[in-house]
C-alpha cells in the first residue's frame, strides 16, 4: 500500500513538474525579457552625451560646405572628431568596430543649396554580427548643422539640438553596445549633407546596395534633446516614430493587390515602428513613444527616406515637441526671444532617454533571428485563418501576430514551434490583420512579416 502510495505521488509529481515545464516554456517563449537590456539603458551615460554635444556645437559651424581644414572649426574637424571617436570606442573592445569614411562628390547645381562641389563624407562604424554578419541594423545621426540661410556656410551654426544629439546618440550607442556581442551587425554612422538634400543617406544606401548589404532597418535620429514645444508644452517622456506605409518601390502589382487583401499601413518601415514601439514599452514602460503613420513631419524630409527610396525599411526617431524658434535660426535676440540652436536649449537626461530607446532596440534586433520570408495567408470564405513561411534559421519558433484592422499594434498572438504552417481555427481572416515573427533561442524576437503571398 505504501510503495503504491508512493508511486501515484511520484507520478503526480511528474505530471506537476511537467506542466510547469510546459508552463515556463510557453512564459520564456512568449515574453522578451533579457536582464543585459536593463542594463544597457542603466549604462547609457547623459553626462558623456552632453560633452558630447558641446564638443560637436563648439565647432562654431558643421556646414556641409564649411571648412574641412581646420582642426578646430567646420565640418571637417567635427567628422574627424566623430571618427576619432568611433576608433577610442573600437579600441576598448579589441578592435570591435570597422571604422571608415564613406564619400561621394556632390557637384555644384546639383539643387540650389550646392554652391560648390564638394565632398560629403560620412563617418561609419560597424560591428559585426556572429550569426548573420550581412544583416544590418543601423543607428544614424547628422553631423551637419544650419541656420536660416542654407547656403550660408560660414557664419555659427551650432546645431546643438539640430542634431548634434543625434550624433552623440549614436555615438553613445556604440560605447555602450561595443561590450557586447550580437548575431547580426550593428551600424553606427554620421551622415552629412541632410540639410543641404539628404545627400549623405543617399550615398551609403547606395553603398549598401553596392556591397550587398541586408539591411533589417534604419533608425534615424534627428533632434532628440527638446523638451519645451514652441507651443509651451513641456514633455521629457514622449517621441515620435514617423514612418511611411509602404515602401516607394512597390510593384504596380503589388499595389493592386493591397485593394484586396490589406496592407495599406503595413510596409516594412511601419513594421520596424511598430517593434520600437513595443520594445520602447517593455522596458521602458515610462516612456511614451507615439507613433505617426506619416514619413515624416508634414511636408518635410530626414535621412531615413533615402533608404526608403532604396527600398530599406527606415524610421524616424524625434522629440515630440519642436521648438522652432531654435531650428535653422541665425543666432539673435528679439522682441525679448532668443533664437538660435544652442546648447542652453538641450536637455541631456532625455536625450539620454531617446538614446537608450534606440540602444535597446539595436540590441534587440541585433539579438534576433531574422523575420520570416514568404509568409502566405489564406482562408477566404472559411472560419479560420491559414498561415505559411519559410523556416528561419536559428528560430526555436514562430509567433503568429493578428489585431483589428484600425489598431496600430499587434494585439494578440499565439506562439508555436517546430513547424512552419498553421491554422487558427475560429479566427475569420475578413476580420484582422496578421503577421509571423521568429523567436530566437535567446528570447529574443524579429520584426514581424506581413503576409506577401495568398495560400489556398
Amino acid at each position: 500500500m505504501f510503495c503504491k502510495l508512493v508511486a501515484q505521488t511520484q507520478l503526480k509529481m511528474k505530471k506537476i513538474f511537467s506542466i510547469l515545464i510546459i508552463v515556463l516554456s510557453v512564459i520564456t517563449s512568449n515574453s522578451q525579457t533579457d536582464t543585459k537590456i536593463y542594463d544597457i539603458i542603466n549604462n547609457v551615460s547623459s553626462e558623456r552625451i552632453k560633452n558630447d554635444i558641446t564638443k560637436l556645437a563648439n565647432f562654431g559651424t558643421r556646414h556641409t560646405l564649411s571648412d574641412t581644414i581646420s582642426n578646430t572649426r567646420g565640418i571637417g574637424a567635427a567628422r574627424r572628431w566623430i571618427k576619432g571617436e568611433f576608433e577610442k570606442i573600437s579600441k576598448n573592445c579589441s578592435n570591435c568596430l570597422d571604422v571608415f569614411y564613406q564619400k561621394d562628390l556632390v557637384k555644384k547645381g546639383a539643387n540650389q543649396r550646392i554652391t560648390k562641389d564638394v565632398w560629403v563624407v560620412n563617418v561609419v562604424a560597424v560591428q559585426k554580427g556572429t550569426k548573420n554578419p550581412n544583416n544590418y541594423i543601423i543607428m544614424s545621426g547628422d553631423i551637419d548643422s544650419r541656420i536660416t540661410d542654407p547656403n550660408n556656410y560660414t557664419d555659427d551654426a551650432p546645431g546643438a539640438n539640430d542634431n548634434a544629439t543625434g550624433m552623440a546618440g549614436a555615438i553613445e550607442s556604440a560605447r555602450v553596445l561595443s561590450k557586447y556581442k550580437f548575431e547580426n551587425s550593428i551600424i553606427y554612422v554620421g551622415l552629412s549633407g541632410e540639410e543641404q538634400g539628404l545627400f549623405g543617406g543617399k550615398g551609403l544606401a547606395k553603398y549598401a546596395k553596392e556591397k550587398g548589404w541586408n539591411i533589417v532597418g534604419v533608425m534615424n535620429n534627428d533632434m532628440i534633446g527638446n523638451i519645451k514645444g514652441v507651443d509651451g508644452v513641456i514633455d521629457n517622456r514622449t517621441f515620435r516614430i514617423f514612418s511611411e506605409p509602404v515602401p516607394p518601390t512597390e510593384t504596380e502589382k503589388q499595389r493592386r493587390a493591397r485593394r484586396f487583401y490589406g496592407g495599406e499601413v503595413d510596409g516594412i518601415s511601419r513594421q520596424l515602428a511598430r517593434y520600437i514601439y513595443k520594445t520602447t514599452k517593455t522596458y521602458m514602460p515610462e516612456m511614451n513613444p507615439k507613433m505617426i503613420y506619416r514619413l515624416d513631419r508634414f511636408g518635410r524630409g530626414g535621412h531615413h527616406r533615402p533608404f526608403n527610396d532604396a527600398g530599406f525599411p527606415g524610421i524616424r526617431i524625434m522629440e515630440a515637441h519642436e521648438n522652432y524658434t531654435q531650428q535653422h535660426q541665425d543666432i539673435r535676440t528679439e522682441n525679448g526671444i532668443e533664437y538660435g540652436d544652442r546648447i542652453k536649449f538641450v536637455n541631456f537626461e532625455y536625450a539620454k532617454k531617446l538614446t537608450a530607446v534606440n540602444a535597446i532596440n539595436l540590441a534587440s534586433i541585433a539579438s534576433a533571428p531574422p523575420s520570416p520570408k514568404n509568409v502566405g495567408i489564406g482562408g477566404i470564405v472559411q472560419a479560420s485563418a491559414k498561415f505559411s513561411w519559410d523556416k528561419v534559421k536559428g528560430a526555436k519558433g514562430y509567433k503568429i501576430y493578428w489585431r483589428d484592422t484600425t489598431s496600430p499594434t499587434w494585439d494578440h498572438f499565439k506562439y508555436v514551434e517546430n513547424i512552419n504552417e498553421f491554422t487558427l481555427k475560429g479566427i475569420v481572416v475578413d476580420n484582422f490583420f496578421f503577421g509571423v515573427s521568429a523567436i530566437g533561442e535567446n528570447g529574443h524576437e524579429s520584426i514581424v512579416s506581413f503576409p506577401s503571398k495568398i495560400i489556398r
